[in-house]
């Protein structure tokens, strides 16, 4: 049986699901690299130059560990998702990237994501995809339209999940085509944080240093952005003056005003990665509306390969305290 190699980073934390189904229903084994740790860490910072930002360095140690192991690497060459918006320009160039830089790498499957103006459906930019993708693998042409419809249902299903409540993780792990689970946000936390940062940030649990699983120790119930639907995200950023063309800052400023909103919210977080061009310019934005507001306490982190899990804990832990004192008040 074939092996499809899935880097357990970046876009992964999107689209995982779909593109599992996809392959799976082909009959092509999946194999997708461990969670993150110094080994690999290590090596996708040995073989990138020092400008890319940590998530893209941590992508390329994935693929790393992958590449011995499997017969093709999923890297597909994501410029649209949404009319009139585009994906990170790294992203866009992560085979060429991975050409220039790692030797003797498996077969690429690299074709192109690019959603048009007109179309409407959030997964039609896929199908030309694994179209392409599946005649690599297969003659078989309604086994591939079968695949296809079976990873379009189990995406759809991995989103209901995470509108009910659902931590990304445990999406993931359960996304498949059944039924949606209840929500688990805990109603009983004594604190509600928001948590903004990209999923391939905030559930990293190597590089975010387990920043959700700290919080829920120190008696936090943590929000994250993955709980708000496209609608909300939507509604808050046409309220800007100028429209933002790039869909995962778009995310990261909706997330925001929809937090900035939300009165039940206690504290608000930002982790961002250093080198990151586009989330420097929405870490200054969120930062100037919090002080205009001045209502929901905000603290920024920046992470990169450098940061030091001691300095992370002691502002976690003077955050929520500040904010319990705050409250008693």
């Amino acid at each position: 049986m074939k092996k499809v190699g899935i880097p357990r980073a970046l876009l992964y934390y999107y689209f995982y699901p779909l593109w599992r189904e996809f392959f799976t229903g082909l009959g092509v084994q999946v194999v997708v690299s461990p969670e993150t740790n110094k080994r690999i860490m290590d090596a996708g910072v040995k073989v990138t130059l020092s400008e890319v930002c940590l998530p893209v360095k941590i992508f390329f140690g994935h693929v790393i560990a992958l590449a011995d192991d499997v017969d093709y690497l999923f890297v597909p060459r994501i410029i649209k998702v949404e009319p009139r918006a585009y994906i990170c320009p790294k992203f866009m160039g992560l085979p060429d990237m991975l050409r220039a830089r790692i030797p003797d790498l498996p077969h690429l499957l690299e074709t192109a994501v690019d959603m048009r103006k007109e179309e409407t459906d959030p997964f039609r930019c896929w199908e030309n995809c694994f179209q392409e993708v599946g005649r690599l693998i297969t003659r078989d042409k309604r086994l591939v339209e079968e695949a296809t419809r079976r990873a379009f249902r189990a995406q759809q299903n991995f989103q209901r999940q995470l509108a009910a409540g659902l931590l990304l993780p445990q999406a993931l792990e359960e996304g498949n085509t059944g039924e949606v689970e209840v929500a688990v946000v805990s109603e009983q936390s004594a604190l509600r944080i928001g948590l903004l940062g990209h999923p391939y940030n905030l559930y990293d649990r190597y590089i975010s240093m387990n920043l959700i699983g700290k919080l829920q120790d120190l008696g936090v119930s943590p929000v994250t952005p993955e709980s708000l639907s496209v609608q909300d995200i939507e509604n808050k950023v046409g309220s800007l003056p100028k429209r933002l063309f790039w869909t995962l800052g778009k995310r990261m400023v909706g997330a925001a005003l929809n937090f900035f909103a939300d009165t039940r919210l206690d504290g608000l977080i930002y982790l961002s990665s250093f080198g990151c061009g586009p989330e420097s310019l929405v870490e200054e934005l969120v930062a100037r509306w919090a002080k205009q507001q001045g209502g929901l306490p905000l603290m920024l982190l920046t992470i990169d390969e450098h940061t030091g899990e001691a300095g992370m804990n002691t502002r976690l832990e003077a955050f929520t305290e500040m904010i319990k004192r705050r409250r008693i008040k």
